[in-house]
């Protein structure tokens, strides 16, 4: 398992980070998601074997917002 922390831009309301953590858990390999809306950040763990950092971007990307890695 490895844990990513993530900056993302765009969320509005409690709702935006509810909607990046479901789609994440929905994600075949991610294990969490715990997105927090004041600190603009979410926090996501996973199996290196069946997701990788740049899938989990371009999902939170898909979902509409951006996001970027600050940590490995």
């Amino acid at each position: 398992m490895k844990k990513i922390k993530l900056k993302i831009e765009g969320m509005h309301c409690t709702s935006c980070a509810m909607n990046i953590d479901g789609e994440l858990e929905d994600t075949e390999g991610v294990k969490e998601a715990k997105t927090n809306y004041a600190k603009q950040e979410t926090e996501v763990e996973f199996e290196q074997e069946k997701v990788n950092e740049t899938k989990i971007v371009d999902i939170i990307k898909k979902v509409g917002y951006k996001a970027h890695i600050i940590n490995n």
